[in-house]
């Protein structure tokens, strides 16, 4: 039975701040506590701190307040339930439930879970390792200044091919609909165990997004000046000429839970508003 429940809040969307009293008001009549990040915009909760123990976060906001959430959680085995609040985001709920509705589905247990993958890297700089990190939609090695980032790939300890290029991403399933899906990557199932490597404006005649095993190393060798690299675009590292990234899977998962059908493929639908009628009509 769940006693205790985080909500994280994004503090400027005036809809956010609503439906958390609304939930503070429904948890309450269930013997349900909640904490927040964001106590100052919502009575009722406690204020999260180090000590907080609850057993469920449920993250209202977008995708990228998720992605705040999942630095709250990682290694405690605590699920995420994401409510869509406007914006129908590939880790949110399609629709948002009344916060009766939520609370049942939470006091009951009546939600469905996706363990995802994630990944973790290490910068080694003259073969020391100076930096660690952890990332649930991608890494993503950028260049830092207007110079292009000079960069040289090797998967599975061979290596692949050198770019001069704006970056390259390493992308989790969860991350392929992200920013890799941007620069034009595949769309993965998030059941599917992979990751995918996708070079940015790469000048080489060989730049193709590349779809390789989850037990694979990828290692990029900094070879020009300087670079930057990126956990979920919000973790950054200085990278300097001759770092060494390696990326792999990480032993950790984050669980994403849903109450209404967690079939990817409705969401895909959904969020890009597919004509699955077809385009010739009836």
């Amino acid at each position: 039975m769940i006693k205790k429940a985080l909500l994280v809040v994004h503090p400027t969307r005036p809809e956010a701040l609503d439906f958390a009293r609304e939930l503070i008001g429904e948890f309450s009549k269930v013997g349900i506590g909640a904490f927040t990040n964001y106590p100052g915009g919502v009575s009722g909760s406690e204020e999260l701190s180090d000590k907080s123990q609850f057993e469920i976060a449920i993250v209202l906001g977008g995708d990228g307040t998720i992605l705040r959430a999942a630095e709250l959680v990682l290694g405690k085995d605590i699920p995420i339930l994401g409510i869509n609040l406007g914006n129908v985001g590939f880790l949110a709920e399609i629709t948002r439930p009344t916060a009766s509705a939520l609370v049942a589905a939470v006091a009951e247990g009546n939600f469905r879970g996706e363990p995802r993958l994630l990944l973790q890297h290490e910068v080694l700089r003259d073969g020391v390792v100076i930096a660690t990190g952890w990332a649930l939609n991608e890494f993503t090695i950028e260049r830092s200044h207007a110079q292009m980032a000079e960069l040289f790939l090797q998967i599975d300890d061979r290596p692949l091919s050198r770019w001069g290029c704006d970056g390259v991403i390493c992308a989790t399933p969860t991350g392929s609909t992200a920013y890799a899906f941007s620069a034009g990557g595949p769309v993965l199932w998030p059941e599917v165990e992979a990751i995918v490597v996708l070079p940015l404006a790469a000048h080489a005649l060989f730049s193709r997004p590349m779809v390789i095993s989850p037990n694979s190393s990828v290692v990029i060798d900094i070879e020009s000046p300087e670079a930057m690299i990126s956990a979920d675009g919000m973790r950054k590292t200085p990278l300097l000429s001759r770092d060494r990234v390696v990326i792999r899977k990480s032993p950790k998962r984050v669980e994403i839970i849903h109450i209404e059908s967690a079939v990817f493929t409705d969401r895909l639908v959904a969020k890009f508003k597919l004509p699955i009628e077809g385009w010739r009509g009836e």
